[in-house]
C-alpha cells in the first residue's frame, strides 16, 4: 500500500521527530476527520507500505533521519513558490529550499523527487512576467535533481477567500500563456510539466496531463509494477491516487494565505500546542471513548509483473 503524509498538513516541516518516532515505533494513529472518534492504526512497515509519498515546503528537519527511511522506497514533492512572507509567513528563505531540495535529491534520486510550483495567482505583484522569471531562476538550479515540474493556478476555496479575500482566479487566456512558457523552459532543463487537476487544456504545449501523484510515478520510483485495487479520485479533475493519509488538517504551521487544509491561524497554533512528539496521534493523545480500527493493509507490488514495464 501507499502511506501519505502531506495532503493535510506538512510532517517534515513541522513534525519530523514525530514521525521518526512513528517509523521506530513501527505504527501510526490517524483521526478520521469527519468522525473523530474513530481511530485507524497503519503499520509502518515495509512488507505492508510499497512506498511513502512526502508533499512539503521544508524538507530540511527530516534529512537527519533519513537512515530510519531507507527500508521503504518513497517519492518527495516540495513545493517552492517565488513569494514572500506576505502570503507563505512561515515558509523559509527560497534559497535555503532549493539547497535542501538538491540535498535530498542526492540522498533519493531525481526520479523519486517533484518540484511544485503552486498554486499561481496572478496580480498586480505576480504578473505573468514576473513568475516567467522565477520559474526559469529555480528551473534552471533545479536541473538533474528532478524531472518533474508541477504547477497548478489558484483554486477559491471558501477557506482560501476567507483568508485570501484580494485574490483572483486565473482567466483562460493567462493560463494558456503561463503553461506554454512553462512547458518550454521546463523542457530547457530536462524536465516535464504536469498540471495538477487543471484537465487537459496544456496538453497542447506539451504538459503531461496525466495527473502529479499516477501510479505510474509510484511505479517508476519504486522500479517496479505495482497492482493497486480500485480508487475513487479526490475529485473529479483529479487522476492522482492519493492513498492514505497520515496527517491532520489544521496543524499546518506555514499559515500560507492559499492554504485549503487549514480553517484559521487560532485554530493551528491550538492544536499544534496539542502536538505530542511520543504520542502515536499527530495531535493529543487516544481519549478513552475513542475507537481504534486496524487498516486492512497489504503490499501492492505485482508478483507476477507484465514483461517489459
Amino acid at each position: 500500500m501507499i502511506i501519505n503524509t502531506g495532503q493535510r498538513t506538512d510532517i517534515p516541516a513541522f513534525y519530523s521527530q514525530w514521525f521518526a518516532n512513528r517509523l521506530k515505533a513501527g505504527f501510526v494513529l490517524v483521526r478520521n476527520p469527519y468522525n473523530p472518534k474513530s481511530v485507524i492504526r497503519y503499520r509502518l512497515a515495509p512488507d505492508v507500505v510499497d512506498l511513502i509519498g512526502f508533499c512539503t515546503k521544508n524538507p530540511a528537519p527530516m534529512l537527519p533521519y533519513m537512515p530510519l527511511l531507507e527500508p521503504f522506497s518513497q517519492y518527495w514533492y516540495v513545493t517552492i513558490t517565488p513569494y514572500g512572507k506576505d502570503i507563505e509567513p512561515n515558509v523559509p528563505d527560497k534559497l535555503v529550499l532549493l539547497k535542501s531540495f538538491k540535498q535530498l535529491s542526492k540522498t533519493v534520486g531525481a526520479d523519486r523527487m517533484g518540484w511544485r510550483y503552486d498554486p499561481i495567482f496572478i496580480s498586480s505583484e505576480w504578473p505573468i512576467e514576473r513568475h516567467i522569471k522565477a520559474f526559469e531562476y529555480m528551473t534552471r538550479t533545479l536541473e538533474g535533481y528532478t524531472h518533474t515540474a508541477v504547477i497548478s493556478f489558484i483554486d477559491l476555496y471558501e477557506k482560501t477567500k476567507k483568508k485570501f479575500p484580494s485574490v483572483q482566479s486565473v482567466p483562460r487566456e493567462e493560463r494558456l500563456r503561463l503553461g506554454k512558457a512553462f512547458v518550454e523552459i521546463a523542457a530547457k532543463y530536462g524536465m516535464t510539466v504536469r498540471p495538477c487537476a487543471e484537465g487537459t487544456e496544456l496538453a497542447q504545449f506539451g504538459a503531461d496531463c496525466r495527473g502529479c501523484m499516477t501510479v505510474s510515478m509510484y511505479e517508476k520510483a519504486l522500479g517496479r509494477p505495482l497492482a493497486v485495487p480500485r480508487f475513487a479520485p479526490a475529485r473529479k479533475e483529479c487522476a492522482c491516487y492519493l492513498g492514505c493519509d497520515i496527517g491532520a488538517y489544521n496543524t499546518c504551521g506555514h499559515l500560507c494565505k492559499y492554504c485549503y487544509a487549514n480553517y484559521d491561524a487560532a485554530t493551528v497554533r491550538h492544536n499544534m500546542k496539542l502536538h505530542d512528539p511520543e504520542s502515536p496521534l499527530l495531535i493529543g493523545h487516544l481519549l478513552p471513548d475513542d475507537e481504534v480500527h486496524d487498516a486492512v493493509q497489504e503490499s501492492w507490488i505485482d508478483p507476477n509483473p507484465v514483461l517489459g514495464l
